[in-house]
């Protein structure tokens, strides 16, 4: 696990800019943090990386947001799914050819892949934000240590 503490919404988003440059087909980030913490933010971070020209906005009544780019952007927020077992065709984003990010993931908990990217947004203040980054798997500890070195 690595820390990276952010001053400014600007260092959110480069943070998550330089994050997107490192990712491959089929990577996924699990984005965990209270409301308005700044996952969204960083998910367009992650969008401008990746060369999306479209605006992101969370994706909280459609669960699913497609965007494309040098690679496909889909961003899910499945905080309605809470309650729910049902499997939306989770797979063919997950092991798709682009990059995936779910906003709270602790309720699909049991379709996500087992090799991802964690990431937990903590609020600090009006513009500060602690950014804790878990990784599963070989090829997300050398992200998270080429991000945070």
């Amino acid at each position: 696990m690595k820390k990276i503490q952010t001053n400014t919404e600007h260092e959110t988003i480069s943070v998550a800019e330089k994050l997107a440059l490192l990712l491959k087909p089929g990577d996924v980030i699990t984005l965990e943090g209270e409301l308005g913490a700044g996952k969204t933010t960083f998910t367009k971070g992650l969008a401008n990386g990746l060369g999306v020209k479209r605006n992101i906005s969370s994706p909280t009544f459609t669960i699913i947001k497609e965007y494309e780019g040098e690679l496909p952007l889909y961003h899910m927020d499945v905080y309605r799914l809470e309650h729910s077992e049902e499997d939306i065709g989770f797979d063919e984003y997950f092991y798709g050819n682009g990059i995936t990010v779910v906003e709270w993931a602790q309720f699909i908990e049991e379709f996500l892949p087992e090799e991802r990217l964690n990431i937990n947004i903590s609020y600090i203040d009006e513009n500060k934000r602690e950014l804790e980054f878990t990784s599963t798997g070989t090829h997300f500890k050398w992200i998270v240590h080429e991000l945070t070195s």
